[in-house]
């Protein structure tokens, strides 16, 4: 059996806890925070501009080789201006539970994003998130911080 992995990342922002809130927990904004190379797309139909439980979100990615990837995830937890959680239903990996968490601290906002995740065909899988997977996601929060921090400013 594969292991569960899990990545975690903290970044503060000179923003209000509300445009924090705001901008993070609506799916539009998804794309512009991927990386143009993993042909990120929303493919479903937004049924409210305000995040709730049991909200489905459908995606195609790219993440390998240009080969498309359905994706949908599900808002399962939403504490207003706190957290949401998203998890995998239907995608690449047997497990991805994304834990989203706001704080409002001086001058600003926290945020922190927990992952984890576990990628299918046990050690195959292993040996994948060792030599791809593991860069590929550490890449995405990359861009993600470097892309929020041009959106908002560095606290």
């Amino acid at each position: 059996m594969s292991k569960v992995y899990s990545l975690t990342t903290v970044q503060r922002l000179p923003v209000s806890l509300q445009q924090a809130w705001d901008y993070f927990s609506s799916p539009d904004n998804l794309a512009e925070l991927t990386p143009a190379d993993m042909g990120f797309v929303v493919r479903s139909t937004s049924h409210s501009k305000k995040m709730y439980a049991g909200q489905i979100i459908e995606y195609t990615v790219r993440p390998v080789l240009g080969i498309p990837v359905y994706w949908m995830t599900e808002i399962t937890h939403v504490q207003d201006q706190q957290f949401f959680v998203d998890e995998q239903r239907f995608g690449p990996y047997s497990l991805w539970h994304h834990q989203h968490h706001f704080k409002p601290i001086e001058g600003g906002v926290e945020m922190k994003d927990i992952v984890h995740y576990k990628i299918p065909f046990w050690f195959i899988g292993d040996i994948a998130n060792s030599l791809l997977v593991k860069y590929k996601l550490a890449a995405i929060f990359a861009f993600r911080k470097k892309k929020v921090e041009e959106l908002f400013g560095i606290l």
